[in-house]
């Protein structure tokens, strides 16, 4: 029987209920920031993504957010809550 690892981002995730709840964005300083629900900000640059980097304003503002990650349709763009966790925690 196989048994899926838990790790620490899984329990933030899954067992305490972390999610994004707002994205932002401002082209001009290439920054995305990703607010958490638990009111901490996850900064990126826009262009740390392949198919975000030449998006227009409008494009990047016309994402789903899904808690666990945002999806881009126009894009075909899709990051989760894990990765930019992860990024993070690489970053520190």
């Amino acid at each position: 029987m196989y048994v899926k690892s838990k790790d620490l981002f899984h329990t933030l995730i899954h067992q305490k209920g972390l999610r994004i709840h707002s994205v932002y964005f401002n082209t001009d300083l290439d920054m995305m920031l990703v607010i958490l629900n638990n009111k901490r900000v996850i900064q990126r640059n826009i262009s740390d993504f392949k198919l975000l980097k030449n998006a227009t304003s409008k494009q990047l503002e016309n994402y789903e957010n899904e808690g666990m990650g945002i999806y881009w349709k126009d894009l075909d763009e899709d990051l989760s809550l894990r990765g930019f966790l992860v990024n993070e925690l690489i970053a520190a």
